[in-house]
């Protein structure tokens, strides 16, 4: 029998599960924007792209923990509880994050620097691995069955204000450093800052009332680790698939179009810093209403949107996104914004209510740390390589497209998981 959620209040909740997605993409964020500095001071060259790509190259490095970390966290959230792994994910992010910070360079303790900071690259990309899935399973879980996907949409607000937080301190930094001080150790400033949001989460999160459906007795909870893998290996890949669209959309027309915009279009860093927070803005607000919608219609409709949308205009917005018009950027940018903000709600909810309680956080972990991780991860490369190849600035858009083909597949042959006695009543 599963009890009912405590009278903790909802409010804490989404607080507490926000602050691990927004100290995520904080860190996410920061790192990219400061990885030129990163590489300087730790893989020193006389060619400053050489030591670009190994700084980019050791953020990738922690794609491929995610995982395993999803695998090692996911577990221990479905046998654990909720809330113990939500508590240990955040310090080990918090942790990393930190430490970069601190990490001193090349020329203080040598080769040491690099090896210790892919160390604690993998660490943070473990701790990544189960923060998305585990805090949003508990916000679903200790949501009202009618509002399911507006409580759950606010997780990913954190992400993007985490976000549009590493946008606004990087702006702020080059505004108030000159190039030599942000070289030299201002690069350092925002690391050390997110102590901050990680101590907020920690007392946030310690004091959390366990999840109300871990009261459920079930087999699957007895299920030795490995096991997991062999039972539930079809709605792994089954999640991957739903939300591929969204994770290849992003990676493209969010992160790997800073880069892009800057050598095709010869924006400046400030130009393209700007685009990025006012899309993030844009972005974070559109995830609650999507919610709400979700709510009203169902999840299925919102996530078969999300697909064709992207389907059929992901090019036109990605030409948009080409024309030396800053407009035009942003509307194209804003276009890819509304399209993922369909879907991205509603994948992981449409999962969790599918799932065996004590399947959730291993399945969406797994899948997340893959799907996201490596598959997103693999994304700007593959955009890289496209444009290389073809000479076509455009191309990028072809793999949005692949991607959103292979959702729509796997969307039209999911069922719909709102609950019957909401449907009856809208």
């Amino acid at each position: 029998m599963q009890r009912a959620p405590t009278s903790q209040s909802l409010k804490l909740k989404i607080w507490a599960a926000g602050t691990g997605n927004f100290l995520e993409w904080y860190d996410f964020g920061i790192y990219g924007f400061f990885a030129a500095s990163i590489g300087t001071h730790f893989f020193p060259s006389d060619d400053p792209i050489a030591s670009l790509l190994s700084a980019f190259g050791i953020l990738a490095i922690g794609y491929f923990a995610r995982p395993i970390g999803g695998f090692v966290l996911g577990r221990l959230a479905d046998t654990l509880g909720r809330t113990p792994v939500m508590v240990i994910a955040l310090a080990i992010m918090g942790a990393s994050t930190f430490s970069i910070g601190l990490l001193p360079g090349y020329d203080a303790i040598g080769v040491a620097a690099p090896i210790l900071l892919v160390i604690l690259r993998l660490a943070q990309g473990f701790g990544v691995a189960g923060e998305y899935a585990i805090s949003t399973v508990f916000l679903i879980e200790n949501a009202p069955r009618n509002r399911r996907a507006f409580i759950s949409s606010w997780s990913l607000f954190g992400t993007y204000v985490g976000m549009a937080a590493a946008a606004g301190v990087g702006a702020v930094a080059a505004i108030t450093l000159t190039d030599a001080q942000m070289q030299d150790w201002g690069w350092r400033i925002p690391f050390l800052l997110s102590i901050i949001p990680s101590f907020a989460g920690y007392m946030l999160r310690r004091g959390l009332d366990e999840s109300p459906a871990m009261d459920e007795k079930a087999p699957e909870k007895d299920l030795p680790a490995i096991k997991v893998l062999q039972v539930a290996w079809r709605p792994i890949v089954q999640y991957i698939s739903l939300f591929m669209v969204a994770t290849v959309a992003y990676y493209i027309a969010f992160v790997y179009s800073a880069s892009d915009l800057e050598l095709e279009l010869h924006l400046t860093t400030a130009e393209t810093l700007n685009v990025s927070t006012l899309s993030q803005l844009f972005l974070m607000f559109l995830y609650p209403l999507a919610g709400l919608a979700a709510d009203r219609i169902g999840r299925k409709p919102m996530a078969m949107m999300a697909a064709l949308g992207l389907l059929f205009f992901s090019w036109p917005f990605w030409w948009l996104m080409h024309q030396p018009n800053l407009g035009f950027i942003l509307i194209g940018q804003y276009m890819f914004g509304a399209m993922l903000a369909l879907g991205y709600p509603v994948y992981t909810l449409m999962m969790a209510e599918a799932l065996p309680v004590h399947l959730r956080c291993s399945v969406l972990s797994i899948g997340s740390g893959i799907g996201a991780g490596v598959v997103g991860g693999m994304a700007p490369l593959a955009a890289t390589f496209m444009v290389d190849k073809t000479g076509n600035d455009l191309s990028p858009a072809y793999l949005i497209m692949g991607a959103a083909a292979i959702s729509l597949i796997a969307t039209l042959r999911f069922r719909e998981t709102m609950p019957e006695r909401v449907l009856q009543t809208t």
